[in-house]
């Protein structure tokens, strides 16, 4: 099976936003959406360890939160703590190798493959080989479903134009 590209994932997410969004838009201004049309993302957090969340898609750029999208990089040798999760979570590899421990059943996920977290699942992520491993990350619904990276520094995303 042929790896879906990371445009694909993004195409897939925004054709979700669309479809569950469309009724709120057509009440909206076209002129002020309440939306970015086209973005970077809104923030690059980057920890002293190797540990990198570019946040793509959020309520500042989204206009709402029913879904949060990052791209995160998990340094070699990174192995997290197990934690519960209360919204879906899916992880999308990028490159690197993804350890991938839901309930108890561990997988480790190549490029091209997914992780799904679903609510009241418990998982523990880890990176296996000697390259960090990249993930595009959704979380749905958004707002608390996302980690708190607020402890890792952090830079605004420049806005595009």
């Amino acid at each position: 099976m042929k790896p879906v590209s990371i445009l694909t994932m993004l195409t897939v997410a925004a054709g979700f936003l669309t479809v569950t969004t469309f009724a709120e838009d057509q009440k909206q201004d076209k002129d002020t959406p309440g939306y970015d049309y086209a973005t970077r993302g809104t923030v690059l957090h980057k920890s002293d360890g190797g540990f990198i969340a570019r946040i793509l898609i959020d309520e500042a750029n989204l206009g709402s939160d029913e879904v949060e999208i990052a791209e995160l990089t998990f340094p070699v040798g990174y192995t997290g703590g197990g934690h519960l999760h209360d919204a879906i979570e899916i992880f999308y590899v990028l490159s690197g190798r993804f350890g991938h421990n839901v309930n108890g059943k561990a997988a480790i996920l190549e490029p091209g493959e997914l992780g799904i977290v679903k609510p009241g699942d418990t998982v523990e992520h880890s990176v296996h080989g000697d390259t960090p491993a990249v993930v595009l990350t959704i979380w749905a619904p958004g707002g608390a479903a996302a980690p708190d990276f607020s402890r890792i520094p952090s830079k605004p995303i420049a806005k595009k134009e």
